[in-house]
């Protein structure tokens, strides 16, 4: 997977979880979770969306490291199939 393809993945998962959100500018480095105002079950459900979508396992000892959207490209590319 490209960056590029990483990043629709998660903005996609991001999206389905916080439809409120405008994702359209958002900031690569912001915090996430409290920049779309997700709850420790969303966050649950974003990191079972980005597994399901791209088959990278993300063992919860991970989430911290899954904190923006610049951290979340970082990490699945760094674990993608084509790496």
């Amino acid at each position: 997977m490209t960056e590029d393809e990483i990043r629709t993945v998660v903005l996609n998962a991001l999206s389905n979880i916080a439809p409120e959100a405008d994702l359209s500018s958002l900031d690569p480095r912001a915090e996430l979770r409290a920049l779309v105002d997700l709850d420790s079950m969303d966050f649950l459900n974003f990191v079972v969306a980005l597994h399901e979508t791209t088959g990278i396992e993300i063992p919860e000892s991970d989430y911290a490291k899954l904190s923006s959207l610049a951290d979340c490209i970082r990490y699945l590319s760094a674990r993608a199939p084509n790496a």
